[in-house]
């Protein structure tokens, strides 16, 4: 009977001596856990969510085309004699590009001249004598008719020695010439090419359920693969009424051209509708990002501690992301140094 009592003395005392170290353990890791947590508080970067505003980009690729774009033919026909004009040149509105021999043009000119001159003046005789009662109306009536012809075959004469100088009807700038000194053109054929680049067009279709959502005189913004760096600011001068088979409605872009950067007609262009659907709304940094944007996460910083918390992301803009849900305006999350922290860690906010 004492045998068992010491024994179960003996294991009394063995019990509460293991209770005690298996505490005094526990109390060992907690401490030693808590010094190197401090001792690894990770260096972040943070920003505060913020309301920003942030536009539907609706980007389509068109190409460039001129302002203006002529196709100038001759109205006569007959010898080259001058060309005034080479491809590059700038020409202003009316310029002479081609002389067309003129001789005879001239000759039938100053000679319906002539007619046309006396013809006025015997109508303008006839007239007075007419108010004196000096004339029949028949006669009157001859010489009215005859001012008339007269001076409508002075018009077409006139016409015709014009025609020999072939004119731009535009400014801008000759990118064909068809013709040299001595080739003979006939009416109607294709002596040159003049653009207006000064401004420039872009013509992109525009599905129909973002048609409705444009206006015109809205601003725009194109790009070139020129200039990959350069916005080009423009506005909608267009938009058809009309759709195509493939429901798409024709919009055209005005931009004007950029002496520094200039462009030409038949490049291509991205021109991105800036004006679609803006709206404030909660933004954050694309770099706080943890994940895909399928799967989006964030560390919102708690304290000294970051907490991993998932989130609704809407639209992207660039490098700033839509908030949908899961962060309130005024939080404070990571935007660098989240690839070494875990939820629960201890951070430290670099300047």
């Amino acid at each position: 009977m004492k045998a068992l009592k010491w024994i179960l003395i003996v294991g009394a005392v063995v019990a509460g001596a293991i209770t005690i170290l298996l505490n005094n353990k526990a109390r060992s890791d907690e401490k030693a856990q808590l010094g190197q947590a401090v001792e690894k508080a990770v260096s972040v970067s943070v920003a505060k969510v913020v309301k920003g505003t942030i536009a539907q980009d609706l980007t389509l690729v068109g190409t460039i085309t001129a302002n203006n774009d002529v196709a100038i033919v001759s109205e006569t026909d007959g010898r080259v004699t001058k060309v005034f004009a080479k491809v590059g040149d700038y020409k202003q509105a009316g310029a002479v590009l081609v002389q067309v021999d003129d001789e005879l043009k001239l000759a039938s000119f100053k000679s319906a001249e002539v007619a046309y001159e006396k013809a006025k003046k015997d109508y303008e005789r006839y007239q007075s004598l007419m108010k004196d009662g000096a004339i029949s109306d028949n006669q009157f009536e001859q010489v009215r008719q005859a001012y008339q012809a007269a001076e409508a075959q002075f018009i077409v004469a006139r016409r015709q020695y014009e025609d020999t100088k072939i004119k731009t009807p535009i400014s801008g700038v000759v990118t064909a010439r068809n013709v040299d000194v001595g080739a003979y053109v006939g009416k109607g054929a294709l002596v040159a090419n003049v653009v207006d680049i000064s401004r420039l067009k872009v013509k992109v279709n525009v599905a129909e359920q973002d048609v409705f959502k444009l206006k015109v005189g809205d601003e725009v913004e194109a790009r070139t693969d020129v200039y990959p760096n350069v916005v080009f600011k423009g506005k909608i001068e267009t938009i058809s009424a009309k759709g195509d088979e493939a429901h798409t409605y024709p919009v055209e872009i005005s931009i004007p051209n950029n002496k520094q950067y200039p462009l030409r007609a038949g490049m291509f262009g991205r021109v991105s509708f800036t004006t679609i659907s803006a709206r404030e709304t909660l933004v954050i940094p694309r770099e706080a990002l943890i994940g895909s944007v399928k799967n989006p996460k964030v560390f919102v910083v708690e304290g000294e501690t970051a907490r991993l918390r998932e989130i609704v992301v809407g639209r992207e803009a660039g490098r700033s992301l839509e908030v949908i849900g899961g962060l309130n305006e005024g939080e404070t999350i990571v935007t660098n140094g989240q690839n070494n922290l875990k939820d629960g860690y201890t951070i430290a906010i670099s300047q």
